[in-house]
């Protein structure tokens, strides 16, 4: 009889469509809408040094839309960047930076409160492929169209660098 270690054990990866989360409207967003294209989530924050950004990832959404969505995720779990309420927030996004592409509820990255969504993005447990950890303002994460988890970019890596493009 062998025993198997954990590097052996197979991880049968999960979609992301079975996870919803909440607008930033209070609308519920299910991510099952959106088989068929890739997903960028990008957790986000007004008060941070990554903050233009948000101009990055319009202007990827307004080029790539027709295959992929978009979902900023407002936290304020590095350095309180993200103060304001659901309210603030879009509507400094839309004034500044004419954001259009998705934005949800302000959720937690980690810790207790961590959101489903994120629990899933950071743990090989859930996603199948990768742990990730976030540690600042403006990481992203790519799905494919079948709801998987493709790869992670980290805060400095721009929406319109070649790195991410590419892989659209």
């Amino acid at each position: 009889m062998s025993e198997t270690t954990n590097s052996e054990e197979k991880i049968n990866p999960k979609s992301i469509h079975s996870l919803s989360i909440i607008g930033v409207d209070g609308n519920t967003i299910n991510l099952a809408d959106f088989k068929g294209k890739k997903i960028l989530i990008v957790n986000t924050a007004s008060e941070c040094g990554y903050t233009p950004q948000y101009a990055q990832l319009e202007e990827l959404y307004n080029v790539q839309k027709e295959k992929l969505v978009i979902i900023g995720i407002p936290t304020n779990d590095f350095g309180g960047q993200e103060p304001g309420s659901n309210e603030e927030i879009k509507n400094f996004c839309q004034k500044n930076y004419g954001v259009s592409f998705i934005m949800t509820s302000k959720l937690s990255t980690k810790g207790p409160e961590i959101a489903s969504i994120f629990n899933f993005l950071c743990n090989k447990t859930e996603n199948g492929v990768s742990n990730a950890k976030i540690d600042w303002n403006f990481n992203k994460f790519l799905i494919d169209e079948n709801g998987f988890w493709l790869t992670y970019f980290p805060s400095n890596v721009s929406p319109v660098s070649d790195e991410i493009i590419s892989k659209l």
